[in-house]
């Protein structure tokens, strides 16, 4: 009898030279308000100095976009350097992940370009929040599926632990930004607090599987 067909599993080359291509095309993107704010502040005869002084807004926001896409980049890296194998599942992890980071270029130019509101920063952070979370369904995905990848379960578990410190993390920032509008986008400094929180999970996680083994009964006698 003919064995069913199995679909192979797509070749990790290609999965990630899309990615990269994919990343560097919207890091790309960021600057192309500034180089239309270039040909603005040409036009209206302004100095290298006022150009700085009036599009202060658009160059920090690209710059901690940039900053940010980079990090999340060398993530993807880590979590990806050692699979082997790429499945359907894992594809489409990673288009959802993919999207958030296409996406970015869009909040970044309001940042510079429109008046700060609860709603651009919503947006904003949003998006932060959503590429985190694609990053941790990708983690947890390879974690249970150990045949994908020579690195060591552990690895994929810390990896978790530390995409749950940054949804935290993000979440905060946003929660702060919105209340705290003098605060505004510098809440996101608190993701500089990402090791002790991931440590503070991982102690949690693990107080609770030794609860749930004390709580489950033994075989009756």
């Amino acid at each position: 009898m003919t064995a069913p067909h199995r679909t192979p599993p797509f070749r990790t080359e290609r999965f990630k030279a899309f990615v990269d291509a994919v990343v560097a095309i919207a890091m790309t993107l960021l600057i192309l308000p500034l180089m239309e704010a270039v040909s603005d502040a040409a036009s209206g005869k302004l100095t290298t100095a006022e150009f700085f002084h009036e599009h202060s807004g658009q160059l920090l926001s690209f710059a901690l976009s940039f900053l940010l896409i980079a990090t999340f980049w060398m993530g993807h890296h880590s979590q990806y350097r050692d699979v082997e194998r790429i499945t359907t599942p894992l594809i489409w992890i990673n288009v959802a992940w993919m999207a958030t980071i296409v996406w970015l270029p869009v909040p970044t130019a309001m940042l510079g370009q429109i008046d700060t509101d609860p709603l651009q920063k919503v947006v904003y952070i949003g998006t932060l929040i959503a590429t985190q979370l694609a990053t941790l369904a990708g983690g947890m995905y390879l974690g249970r599926r150990p045949e994908l990848s020579t690195a060591p379960p552990s690895t994929y578990r810390e990896g978790v632990l530390g995409d749950l410190a940054a949804i935290i993390l993000f979440a905060a920032a946003l929660l702060v930004a919105v209340l705290v509008p003098e605060i505004g986008y510098a809440a996101l400094f608190l993701l500089l607090l990402n090791a002790p929180v991931s440590r503070l999970v991982d102690r949690l996680s693990r107080g609770r599987s030794r609860d749930s083994d004390v709580q489950t009964p033994g075989p009756a006698e």
